[in-house]
């Protein structure tokens, strides 16, 4: 059953949707008794696989020294999430991955995957300007930031409060530094003070609600970062297709709309489209009427092994007669041998000079019966005019 993507911008609002989703398709699925036994559920997210944010943070200066690169933990997070998706995609089962996936590369892989079992695939993306979804970060950062005021003391070890404004960046007094140090504390004050003031971005007031409570944050440059990186999905390509548009403040019944169509379209599949896995991910059989370069090694060296059988009756300089399919029908293949015994190795060097010749044949869907007839013919021309430069 369908691989289904959740995708938008960091803190948009996406495993919302997604535990909405989850509870709309369990309550579909179990009010059809014909579906409730054919199909099975999975939401799959950084949450339930223990994935922590803190792996999307591409900052040099918060990655330990013992990991390999600044993304090498998101890579290992992308190789975890795969891997869970393919241990449970199938026919019976229904997959709703809710990451970021915000990467169009990593939305073909799974589109790829979904393929390869020859399941439905569709895409979520839940739109939210850029202002909402960093608000929301940032009331998550003010809640984290009031609970560690609330839990840690306004004092020192030894008695001295701590004040308040120099606890907020307030600029240094010169009576508390050297002047020369007073001089460049109060500079970079200066600095720090513009910087905030003509980079602070846009943002709205959000308040969260209860069920966010347990939501972690996103620290601010990894939050830009993200969304610096999402890329946006493009219904007209076949890995973000269908896609299925909801907002961050669409209501449960607009919702339900959007879920409806999903079920249509991608669960039930009323259109019924045949899918077919890629074929250069298709393993070849070993059917000798579906294999090019199979054909083309078999039906030489069957050639030179009766051309070897017939050479000591027919003798030097005779004829050495084959069928064309190599099952002995009534159609002939003549081979004249020149006029000295023609060993192994030299039959292997031309047929090998052969096959390396038609080599570019592999792929060919017409290699039946019809293919391998003409192959020893063709061979069988290719040693007929290779012996008569040698008489």
């Amino acid at each position: 059953m369908p691989l289904i993507l959740i995708t938008g911008l960091p803190t948009s609002g996406k495993s919302t949707r997604a535990s909405q989703l989850y509870d709309y398709l369990t309550e579909r699925i179990a009010s059809d008794p014909s579906t409730s036994s054919k199909f099975r559920l999975h939401l799959i997210s950084d949450q339930t696989l223990s994935i922590s944010r803190s792996v999307y943070d591409l900052d040099p200066a918060h990655t330990p020294a013992h990991v390999r690169s600044a993304n090498a933990s998101e890579k290992d997070a992308r190789a975890a999430l795969y891997g869970a998706v393919k241990r449970v995609l199938s026919p019976r089962d229904i997959v709703i991955l809710d990451t970021l996936n915000y990467i169009k590369g990593w939305r073909y892989q799974l589109y790829c995957e979904a393929k390869n079992v020859q399941t439905p695939f569709g895409l979520v993306q839940v739109g939210c300007p850029v202002t909402r979804a960093r608000g929301v970060n940032e009331a998550r950062i003010r809640r984290q930031e009031q609970q560690q005021q609330s839990t840690q003391p306004s004092t020192t070890d030894t008695g001295a409060t701590i004040p308040t404004a120099a606890a907020a960046g307030a600029a240094p007094k010169s009576g508390d530094l050297h002047p020369e140090t007073y001089q460049q504390s109060h500079q970079n004050w200066q600095q720090k003070q513009f910087e905030e003031s003509t980079t602070e971005p846009d943002s709205e007031e959000v308040q969260l609600s209860p069920t966010d409570v347990q939501e972690p944050y996103l620290p601010r440059s990894n939050w830009e970062n993200l969304v610096f990186r999402y890329e946006e999905p493009n219904p007209m390509t076949r890995w973000d297709s269908p896609l299925f548009i909801l907002t961050w403040n669409d209501t449960p019944e607009e919702a339900r709309k959007v879920f409806d169509q999903i079920w249509d379209e991608v669960v039930v599949n009323k259109p019924q489209k045949l899918i077919r896995a890629n074929k250069s991910t298709v393993q070849r059989d070993k059917d000798p009427g579906g294999d090019y370069l199979y054909v083309l090694e078999k039906e030489t060296q069957d050639i030179v092994k009766r051309i070897l059988e017939q050479q000591a009756e027919v003798g030097e300089g005779g004829t050495v007669r084959l069928g064309r399919s190599g099952n002995g029908d009534q159609e002939v293949l003549e081979v004249e041998l020149p006029g000295k015994k023609v060993g192994l190795p030299q039959l292997q060097r031309y047929r090998r000079a052969f096959v390396g010749l038609n080599r570019g044949g592999i792929g060919l869907e017409a290699v039946g019966t019809l293919a391998a007839g003409r192959l020893r013919e063709s061979f069988v021309g290719y040693l007929n005019d290779a012996f008569e430069k040698e008489m």
